[in-house]
């Protein structure tokens, strides 16, 4: 089994605090995250300037894609991006046109547990789900369950590369033991610590004595 990679999600007010964050972090990162937030604030130039500051990570533009999939697939790829993603509300035709131009993420909100749905989300080579609970439920006091641990697992078994985030710590992880998670997303618990590095690192020593 391959070890869950760890992504950083800068959704940060500005570029200039996403590079600070991604300074401290980026030996021990993964995947780096031009979060929602960053790009509604900065553009696309944010996901330049951050390519420019990890050009050896895989880069995420989180755009949340829900329409014109091959122009934002376009433009994220022209920005340096390697992934970004689709909202499940998106038609299949949106996210396979973007899935030509770049590497497809779709992230998963309401309404998204539609096996026929999904299973036409394969066939058009789309396999990258994020499961998440959203800023918002978090805020709300939703929390971790085995009934999230159960539907990665169903997410996983019908085929996709599955990604977990919302409210993720570092104690979070044990839970899915075991479950083979492509990537770990940490926003707030990494970006907002008083040590990002050190908790970047207690992510990866984790997932190192989880899955190692």
């Amino acid at each position: 089994m391959d070890l869950p990679k760890l992504q950083v999600a800068l959704d940060s007010d500005n570029t200039a605090q996403a590079i600070e964050v991604l300074r401290k972090v980026e030996d021990v990162i993964d995947v780096v995250e031009a979060g929602t937030i960053l790009v509604y604030k900065d553009g696309l130039s944010a996901v330049r300037n951050l390519r420019a500051m990890a050009p050896d990570k895989i880069l995420l533009a989180d755009i949340k894609c829900a329409d014109a999939g091959t122009k934002c697939g376009q433009s994220c790829k022209d920005a340096g991006a390697d992934w970004m993603t689709c909202i499940n509300a998106a038609t299949v035709p949106t996210m396979s046109n973007a899935q030509k131009e770049i590497e497809v993420q779709v992230e998963l909100y309401e309404g998204w547990d539609n096996k026929e749905r999904m299973q036409e989300w394969l066939d058009h080579g789309i396999h990258q789900v994020v499961y998440h609970q959203s800023r918002d439920a978090k805020f709300a006091g939703q929390k971790w369950s085995e009934q999230d641990v159960e539907n990665v697992k169903n997410l996983i078994n019908m085929g996709f590369k599955v990604s977990v985030t919302g409210g993720v710590h570092p104690e979070i992880l044990k839970l899915f033991k075991g479950v083979p998670v492509y990537t770990f997303i940490a926003g707030r618990a990494i970006r907002e610590a008083d040590d990002p590095h050190a908790v970047a690192k207690q992510f990866k020593d984790e997932i190192n004595r989880i899955w190692g």
